[in-house]
């Protein structure tokens, strides 16, 4: 029998924190448990990670093709493409599963962290977050080229961010030129939807607001910052790196074949 998991215990109590950090600071509008299996759905908005399949143990591999089918059909109520986040604790036993299926894979991303104490933020400006929830949405749909249909799944998503959670945008009068999220959750620093408006990249402006938005939770008590982030990406790849970021852990998604 192949071994339910390549990587040793340690490792994978560190992918289960920052998994379920993730799942606090992004919360999906409905979430369902199937076994271990986090089954995270919301209507409003098509983001792959508020709407696949979790699972969170590499030992939990009984009856999987029964529990796909469950989880299709959850998927179909909700008009989107059956799809599952494949962590370190998938294991590989399921990945073996979904390779002779005949299963895609997809959108590699990796998680980074950067140790706080080692941050160079005392020269970073102080920014207050925003508190007017509207404006940052509208900033932040500009700096993503989001369509605005998205605006109302943004909003019900970050309403139901449960830890204090900053919102931070970099404006030229009435322009915005970057936008993040900050969330931060004990002594995580999580950032989100990071983004800088096309015409206004390559001048530092996410470099700033990622170090103001970083200052800001050191100063609340968090002592590590993490993010998400394609493995593709390669400018935002070489920005957090230089930052200091380094990889703890890639995930992938995958579908079925003709999703």
């Amino acid at each position: 029998m192949a071994p339910v998991s390549r990587h040793p215990a340690s490792v994978l109590a560190v992918v289960r924190r920052y998994e379920a950090a993730g799942f606090r600071a992004w919360p999906a509008a409905a979430v369902h448990y199937d076994g271990t299996w986090v089954v995270r759905l919301t209507a409003g908005h098509p983001a792959k990670r508020l709407n696949s399949v979790n699972p969170l143990d590499p030992g939990d591999t009984q009856h999987i093709a029964e529990r796909i089918v469950r989880a299709s059909r959850r998927f179909d109520a909700y008009g989107r493409p059956l799809t599952f986040r494949m962590s370190p604790l998938s294991g590989p036993v399921l990945s073996k599963h979904l390779d002779e299926a005949g299963w895609s894979r997809f959108d590699e991303s990796m998680v980074m962290r950067l140790p706080l104490k080692e941050a160079q933020l005392d020269a970073a400006m102080d920014q207050i977050p925003l508190k007017d929830i509207s404006r940052f949405i509208g900033a932040a749909i500009k700096t993503n080229g989001s369509d605005i249909s998205l605006r109302p799944g943004l909003s019900e998503v970050i309403g139901a961010i449960q830890p204090e959670a900053g919102l931070f945008a970099l404006e030229d009068g009435n322009e915005a030129l970057a936008t993040l999220i900050c969330v931060h959750d004990g002594d995580l620093a999580g950032l989100f939807e990071v983004a800088t408006e096309k015409s206004a990249r390559n001048k530092g402006h996410g470099r700033n607001l990622i170090l103001s938005a970083l200052k800001w939770a050191r100063l609340r008590g968090a002592r590590e910052a993490w993010l998400q982030i394609e493995a593709g990406n390669v400018a935002a790849l070489s920005l957090y790196r230089s930052l200091g970021f380094e990889e703890v852990y890639r995930y992938h998604y995958r579908r079925p074949p003709g999703a």
